[in-house]
C-alpha cells in the first residue's frame, strides 16, 4: 500500500526545480503510507510531477518501485492499491506480446492501460486502487478510484496547478496552500459524522467518488465519468437461484477472493472481532494456510462492548495464532489527540478509536491484514434495514396529507415546549416524549418517500440549523439508489454501499491502517462477490428478520453455530461513560461555551445543554457530542499545525460574511 501525489502545471510559471520541491513536500507528508521508499518523477516539458511513497508488499525488488514508466515510455503512473487478478491480466497481456520487468501488479496495471486504454483495463480489474496516470502522447492525466472506494483520492486547483493526493495533508503541504472551510461540507459532516464524496472540508477540493474516472487535460476543464455502478448491476436481478446453490456459489467465490488476498511477499494476518464477517474471512484463510493464521482482536473492560471472548473462542476452534489487546480510557486518551491528524478532516465514527488501536497492534506483527468489512451492506446485516422497512410500512398507511398535518402539529408542540419546565422534564422522563423526539417524529412524518425516510433516520444532527450559526443550503437527503429497484431493503443496502461504506467505514479503515503502514484487504468487496450479492433476492440475505442469512449458512459449514449466532454488537466503545468519566476534562475544554462563542461556527446553547444532560445521565448524547468534539479537535490540530490557520479573533466576522473560514 502506498501514497501518491500528482501536480499538473497550468500556469507555466513554475520552474522544474520548484515543481520538484512542491512534489517532494507533498510526498513527504504521506511517508506514513509508504515508509519503504520515496521517489519523484518529472515531465519537465509538460509541467507534470508524480510522487510516490511505497509500502512494499508485492515484488520487493526495485522493479516494483514507483512512479513507474511504461515499457514504451509514453505513460507514467503513481498507484496506491492491489490488483488481485494481476496474474490473469498479465497472461492476457503476455499473449499480446507485452513483456514485464518484474512481477508487481503496478506494472500489470500500467501495461494494461497502455494496451487497452484506462477504461477497458478497469473493466477487467478486480482490486482496490487509486492512481494518477500521465499519458505524454495525449497530454492527459487520468485519475481513477476503485469500485467501492477502498482507496482515497483527492484533487483540486490551486494557483494555476491541479493538485492530486491520497490524503488532504499532502495538499496542505504545498507551499502555496490556502484553504477555506466549505459550509456545505460542515453541514453534511454534522448530519453524517463524515464528509461524503465529492465534498471535502475545503471549498474547491474534492474526493474522487468511487468507480469514477477523471481526465485532466492541460488548459481544459476536467471531465469526470463513471465506469461501474452498483445500482445498474442490482437492477438486473434478482437472479433465480435455490438456497443450496447460492450457498455453494458464495463459498466458492469468497474462498477464491480470500486466496487472492493472501498473496503477499510480507507477513499477513486477519482482524478477528468474533462477528459473522471477520469469522468467515478468518475461517477461509485458515483453510488455505499452511500454518496458523495470525489473528488480532480488541477487548474492553465493559462487558456490554466486549467481544474479545467470542473472538478468542473462534480463534481457539480454528487454531489461529491469536493476539488481543484490552483497551481502557487511558489508551483512548493517548490516541485521541492524533485522530484529527490521522483522519485529515472532521470524522466522528467513534469506532475509529478501536480501529486505530487494532491497526497499531496488528502492525507490530504483520504488514497485511484481511478485514471483514462490507458484509452488512451486501448481505443485509444491519438491523436498521428490517426496522426501517417495518416502520415505513406502518407510516405509509397514513394518507400523505394526514402525515404532513400530524407532522406540523408535532413540530409546533415540540418547539413550544422546548424551553418550558414541561419540556425540560420530558428530556429525562421515560414516559413523556421529549421535545427532541416530538420534532424527530414530526420530521419523519413529512418525508416524501421511503428512500428519504431511510436517509433521514440515518443522520446524526438531523437539522444543521440547530448547530451551525450560518447554515448553507441543505444538500437534502438524496438517495443513491434507483427507482428501477422495487425492493426497499435492496435500495437501503445500495444507499449504504455507495455512501456510508466508502465515506465512513472504508475511510475509517484506510486511515487507521495506513497511519501505521498496515495494508488492509477486504475479501467481501471482491468484484465477483459484490456483483453476486447485488443480484441475490432479499430472501437469501434477510430471513425471519435476521440479516446475513447466506453468510451465516456458509460459516455454519465450518464453525459451530454457538460460536457466532448472537445479537450483532458492532465495533463500538463505551463512549458515553468515558465522556462522563476520564474523558470529561478533555471534552469540557472543547465544549466550553466561551470558546464556542469566540469561534462563531457553532451554536453554544444546544451543545452545552446536551452536554449537561449527558453528564447528568438524563440522555445519552455521546454520539452527537462526539461529532462536535471531533470537529473542535480538528480545528485545534489544523490551527496548531500551521500557526495562523485559524484566526479565532476574526472567526465570527469572517464566517458570517462569507460562510467560510480562511485557512
Amino acid at each position: 500500500m502506498c501514497g501518491l501525489v500528482a501536480i499538473i502545471e497550468q500556469s507555466h510559471r513554475t520552474t522544474t526545480e520548484a515543481l520538484r520541491d512542491q512534489a517532494q513536500r507533498m510526498t513527504n507528508a504521506l511517508s506514513h503510507r509508504g515508509p519503504d521508499r520515496q521517489s519523484i518523477w518529472i515531465d519537465a516539458g509538460a509541467g507534470v510531477a508524480l510522487g510516490h511513497t511505497r509500502l512494499a508488499v508485492i515484488d520487493l525488488s526495485t522493479a516494483g518501485n514507483q512512479p513507474m514508466v511504461s515499457a514504451d515510455g509514453t505513460m507514467a503512473i503513481a498507484y496506491n492499491g492491489e490488483l488481485y487478478n494481476a496474474p490473469q491480466i498479465r497472461d492476457e497481456l503476455s499473449a499480446l506480446g507485452r513483456t514485464f520487468r518484474g512481477h508487481s501488479d503496478t506494472e500489470v496495471l500500467l501495461e494494461g492501460c497502455s494496451a487497452w486504454g484506462v477504461r477497458e483495463c478497469l473493466s477487467r480489474a478486480d482490486g482496490m486502487f487509486a492512481f494518477a496516470l500521465w499519458d505524454s502522447q495525449q497530454r492527459t492525466m487520468t485519475l481513477a478510484r476503485d469500485r467501492l472506494g477502498e482507496k482515497p483520492l483527492y484533487w483540486g486547483q490551486l494557483e494555476g496547478q491541479w493538485l492530486i493526493a491520497s490524503e488532504l495533508k499532502a495538499l496542505r503541504a504545498h507551499p502555496a496552500w490556502r484553504g477555506q472551510l466549505d459550509p456545505a461540507a460542515l453541514a453534511d459532516y454534522l448530519r453524517c459524522r463524515c464528509i461524503p464524496a465529492p465534498l471535502t472540508i475545503y471549498r474547491g477540493f474534492q474526493k474522487l467518488p468511487p468507480a469514477h474516472l477523471l481526465e485532466v487535460r492541460l488548459n481544459a476543464k476536467p471531465r469526470m465519468s463513471r465506469y461501474w455502478e452498483a445500482a445498474t448491476v442490482a437492477a438486473r436481478g434478482p437472479i433465480a437461484i435455490d438456497d443450496e446453490t447460492a450457498i455453494d456459489e458464495l463459498e466458492r467465490l469468497l474462498g477464491d477472493a480470500v486466496a487472492r488476498r493472501m498473496v503477499s511477499d510480507v507477513p499477513l494476518g486477519s482482524f478477528l472481532s468474533g462477528g459473522i464477517d471477520s469469522s468467515l474471512v478468518t475461517t477461509m484463510m485458515q483453510m488455505r494456510a499452511a500454518a496458523p493464521v495470525r489473528t488480532f482482536s480488541i477487548g474492553f473492560r465493559a462487558d456490554a462492548f466486549n467481544e474479545a471472548p467470542f473472538a478468542r473462542a473462534i480463534a481457539t476452534h480454528l487454531g489461529t495464532d491469536h493476539t488481543e489487546l484490552y483497551v481502557d480510557p487511558a489508551d483512548a486518551m493517548e490516541l485521541i489527540p492524533r485522530l484529527a491528524e490521522i483522519y485529515d478532516e472532521p470524522f466522528a465514527d467513534a469506532s475509529q478509536i478501536p480501529t486505530c488501536l487494532l491497526a497499531a497492534l496488528t502492525r507490530q506483527h504483520v504488514t497485511v491484514a484481511l478485514s471483514g468489512d462490507g458484509g452488512d451492506e451486501l448481505f443485509g446485516g444491519y438491523r436498521r434495514y428490517q426496522e426501517t422497512d417495518r416502520a415505513w410500512a406502518r407510516l405509509n398507511r397514513m394518507p400523505k396529507l394526514g402525515r404532513r398535518l400530524a407532522g406540523f402539529g408535532l413540530q409546533a408542540v415540540g418547539k413550544a415546549l422546548r424551553d418550558t419546565p414541561i419540556g425540560r422534564s420530558a428530556a429525562g422522563s421515560a414516559w413523556l416524549p421529549s421535545t427532541d423526539r416530538l420534532e424527530y417524529w414530526s420530521s419523519i412524518a413529512t418525508v416524501a418517500d421511503a428512500d428519504a425516510f431511510y436517509a433521514y433516520r440515518g443522520t446524526q444532527w438531523r437539522n444543521a440549523n440547530d448547530v451551525l450559526r450560518h447554515t448553507p443550503e441543505s444538500n437534502g437527503h438524496e438517495s443513491t439508489a434507483t427507482t428501477l429497484i422495487g425492493d426497499f431493503i435492496t435500495r437501503m443496502q445500495l444507499a449504504d454501499l455507495t455512501s456510508y461504506l466508502p465515506d465512513d467505514i472504508l475511510t475509517k479503515v484506510d486511515r487507521a491502517t495506513m497511519a501505521v503502514a498496515l495494508e488492509a484487504r477486504v475479501p467481501l468487496l471482491d468484484r465477483r462477490v459484490v456483483e453476486f450479492a447485488l443480484g441475490l433476492p432479499t430472501r437469501l440475505k434477510v430471513r425471519n428478520t435476521v440479516g446475513k442469512w447466506l453468510l451465516r449458512q456458509v460459516l455454519a459449514r465450518h464453525l459451530p453455530k454457538n460460536l457466532f449466532e448472537r445479537p450483532k454488537a458492532g465495533f463500538s466503545v463505551p463512549l458515553g461513560s468515558w465522556l462522563r468519566g476520564p474523558l470529561r476534562p478533555w471534552a469540557e475544554s472543547l465544549l466550553d461555551r466561551r470558546r464556542l462563542e469566540v469561534e462563531g461556527l457553532l451554536e453554544p446553547a444546544i451543545i452545552v445543554e446536551r452536554w449537561q444532560q449527558h453528564l447528568a445521565g438524563r440522555r445519552d448524547w455521546s454520539a452527537h457530542l462526539w461529532t462536535v468534539l471531533m470537529l473542535q479537535a480538528w480545528l485545534d490540530r489544523t490551527h496548531a499545525a500551521r500557526g495562523s490557520v485559524l484566526d479565532r479573533n476574526n472567526c465570527v466576522a469572517s464566517y458570517a460574511a462569507v460562510h467560510s473560514i480562511s485557512h
